[in-house]
């Protein structure tokens, strides 16, 4: 097992080469993260009990039901980030002419295969440090942030989430060398 950095890990024997990619650990925000998710959580059950309990006028129910919509895709939203930041990790599998990718927390997710000859335009970027882009990238809760990209029969297929400039560039090399290695046979 080759790593490179401290979240991405090579796995490589004569049939197949592996790379996962875990998020960025962080216990701090973890915590703060679940605290909000908490709070966000007893702030909809409250919500949900005034809906039930309490004798509202219809312009009450209106402006609680339009609310309770926002919390529900917010809630959403959290709950998705949070289980990622806890769970979640990238997998690769690079054999038999194909990259294999698939996004998964505890297990949980679709492996898609992308065959090497519809693959083009393979490129990584990477936000400059103090732009706008790597600011809010750095949020715990935004789940965008792929670095790498490639075209797939027209459309733009991501991975590589919040990978710093080292890693991308590691990650490139490792990629491209099994792709050229897999493709031959």
């Amino acid at each position: 097992m080759i790593s490179i950095g401290e979240r991405i890990s090579v796995v490589e024997d004569s049939q197949k080469t592996t790379v996962v990619i875990l998020p960025k650990k962080q216990p701090w925000v973890v915590a703060v993260m679940g605290a909000w998710l908490g709070m966000w959580l007893c702030i909809g059950g409250v919500t949900i009990w005034s809906l039930n309990t309490l004798e509202l006028t219809g312009q009450e129910q209106v402006i609680l039901w339009v609310f309770l919509s926002f919390w529900i895709y917010y809630a959403f939203k959290v709950v998705k980030a949070y289980l990622w930041l806890l769970w979640g990790q990238e997998l690769m599998k690079i054999v038999d002419g194909a990259l294999h990718m698939k996004r998964s927390v505890k297990n949980y997710g679709r492996t898609v295969p992308y065959y090497f000859e519809n693959i083009k335009d393979f490129r990584y970027q990477v936000p400059e440090e103090r732009s706008f882009q790597s600011v809010w990238e750095s949020s715990p809760w935004i789940q965008s942030g792929e670095r790498f990209s490639f075209e797939y029969f027209g459309k733009t297929i991501k991975f590589g989430k919040k990978l710093t400039q080292k890693e991308a560039q590691l990650l490139s090399q490792v990629i491209e060398k099994k792709m050229r290695k897999h493709s031959k046979k």
